[in-house]
């Protein structure tokens, strides 16, 4: 388990059809999610986030976490490192996700006054956390995701900052009932 965030080079980004323990995390916050057709939870973690997805008997799960956090690769559906840009969709029997992620860097001046805005909003309208600064940093990293629901759909925007790295993460999800049940 993971007890301080990893560096920015460390991350990827996973799609798994099937729930993961818990206990592979170190958890800060959660928001849990039930609009009758689908359920979710959402964690922010050490390195990221896991979103954990279930409509019937289909379960995804999404991680943002270090490449050597020792996560199962059994029915792992999709994974990428989580550089430069990237998009995805994965469709199952009756759910569709899609997903893009984009790694970030700016200039000092630009990454704190970003980091600021995100504190502001996530206190408004989102699921954040703050990590301690560590070392040299006065502010800690900050996590923060904001969720939309609808009757078939979730979409998740989630930005995860780095400051040793003056690097952020900004990830989008979107995980959709189709017309069938999935059993991915």
């Amino acid at each position: 388990m993971l007890t301080t965030r990893p560096k920015v080079a460390e991350l990827t980004f996973q799609l798994y059809g099937r729930p993961l323990h818990p206990e592979l995390f170190e958890i800060y916050r959660s928001r849990c999610v039930d609009r009758g057709n689908y359920q979710a939870k959402i964690d922010i973690t050490s390195a990221g986030h896991v979103i954990t997805w279930r409509s019937g008997h289909c379960t995804l799960t999404e991680v943002a976490a270090a490449a050597g956090n020792p996560l199962p690769k059994t029915r792992r559906l999709l994974c990428h490192r989580l550089r430069g840009e990237h998009r995805d969709l994965h469709r199952c029997r009756h759910a569709v996700y899609q997903m893009n992620f984009q790694l970030e860097t700016a200039e000092p001046d630009i990454f704190w006054a970003i980091q600021q805005d995100l504190l502001r909003d996530a206190q408004r309208s989102g699921l954040g956390y703050s990590f301690n600064g560590g070392g040299r940093m006065a502010l800690g990293a900050f996590s923060c995701i904001h969720v939309e629901t609808r009757d078939r759909s979730l979409l998740l925007q989630a930005f995860h900052t780095f400051p040793e790295d003056l690097a952020i993460v900004k990830t989008q999800s979107l995980f959709e009932l189709a017309d069938v049940v999935c059993e991915a």
